[in-house]
This record gives C-alpha cells, structure tokens and sequence, in this order.
C-alpha cells in the first residue's frame, strides 16, 4: 500500500514526521536513485529509499510496555556503563528505543517501540495523552494547597495545561503524604517542579498509567509486548496533526 514519503520515514525511526520534511525539502531523500523535494510523494513498499546515501530499512514494528525500575536509564545506551531501559528486553531481537523518558530516579510505565511514526504520535505536546503519577512527598498537603495544580502552575518560565490530582494518603506523624497527579504533557522533570511550585518535594515518583495502559501484571523490570487493541488505543487517544 503506497504512503507518504515522509510517514514511511518517520515509520523506520529515521526522524520525527517534520523532521524528515526538512530532510525532503533539502534534497537528502532518493527515491529509487532520484532525489525527491516534493512534499506528499506516495512510496510503494518495493521502492528503495534512502537518506545520504543510505537505505532506509523498513523493519516489522513492535511494541513493548516495560516496568522500568528506578536507578535505570531511559535510553538505549549510557557513556558511563550504566543499566538502561532496553538491557531489560532480552529476547527483542529489534532495535526498540524508549518512548519518551522516565526520569533515573523514576520507575513504572515506559514504552519502547521501532514505529518513529507512533513515538511521535504519543509524545507530541498537541497529542494530549493522559500519563498518571503517583508521588511521596515530603510534607501534608491541604487540597487547596494542590488546588494550584488544576489550572496550571509556571515551571521553567511557562505555564504547564491543567492537571489532575488526588490525595491517597497522609501520615502526619512522618509528614509525608502520597498523592497522584495526572498530566498530558512531558516536559523536563516536570512532575517533581510542578509539586515544587506548590511547595512540595517528590521523594519518589512512578508512573502508574500511560492512557488506558496500566502495569498490573508487571513486576519492576519486567516487560510483555503490547496487543493491537492497546496500540490502537493509544492511537486513538493522541490527536493527528
């Protein structure tokens, strides 16, 4: 089946789909030894694409759901020999990378896939798919205290969307409390700033839901492979462009 250039490409991992316009627009792409500058060029499966030179691989997608331990890399590959994600899914012969990022010091739920097309899908900002976290904080908050949180607090000079969170439990003999927070963007940390903007630190944080995904069944370091109906709902959340 034909489909744009620029998918296809974004499907092999090669960049996200505008990325791979500019690449087009520049004259890096050839499509069976021509180069290609025209936006919305349909490729059949049998042509052969390349970028500088080298041939665009269209491997089979998978699709993983990982409890990533806390201590672990959300990457393929760490310059000081530390673990990473994907030291976890032994028996994926695939080149699969994480989507998003979970923080070192952060466990739960993390995706890894080889579809570019559907990383980009779930982790661009105008996709909107929820992300639920659960956090121990130092301190005994009030509602109203959070309150704050519902509107959108300013991290990093901007202001985040709205969330939504929900106080679990309190222990005031210790001061701490575990509240979770659900959110739909991914910035920088930014779970533990948003409480800091509140007033509260994060002593530990997981990610409990990502969309209807939960990580029932799963122990830390643990992963399973995704159905068709999860990956199709996840689609079905995210917003097209």
């Amino acid at each position: 089946m034909a489909e744009r250039l620029q998918k296809v490409m974004a499907q092999a991992g090669v960049a996200s789909r505008r990325k791979s316009e500019e690449l087009i627009a520049k004259g890096h792409v050839t499509v069976n030894g021509e180069v290609v500058k025209e936006m919305g060029l349909k490729v059949e499966p049998q042509d052969k694409i390349e970028v500088d030179g080298v041939p665009l691989t269209r491997e089979n997608f998978v699709y993983y759901m990982l409890y990533k331990p806390r201590g672990v890399i959300s990457a393929v590959s760490d310059d000081k020999g530390r673990q990473v994600v994907t030291d976890f899914l032994i028996s994926v012969e695939e080149r699969v990378y994480p989507v998003g990022r979970l923080d070192y010091d952060t466990s739960g739920l993390l995706l890894l896939t080889n579809d570019g097309d559907f990383a980009n899908r779930l982790t661009h900002p105008s996709h909107e798919v929820e992300k639920t976290y659960v956090a121990k904080l130092e301190g005994v908050p009030y509602p109203k205290d959070l309150k704050p949180l519902q509107t959108g607090v300013k991290i990093d000079g901007r202001k985040t969307a709205p969330a939504k969170y929900r106080i679990i439990s309190t222990d005031r003999e210790k001061q701490t409390a575990i509240v979770e927070l659900t959110i739909h963007e991914g910035r920088n940390h930014q779970v533990k700033k948003m409480f800091e903007a509140v007033g509260f630190s994060v002593q530990k944080l997981k990610r409990e839901q990502y969309g209807q995904l939960t990580l029932a069944g799963l122990q830390p370091g643990q992963y399973r492979a995704l159905s068709r109906r999860e990956i199709n709902a996840l689609l079905s959340l995210s917003k097209e462009d």
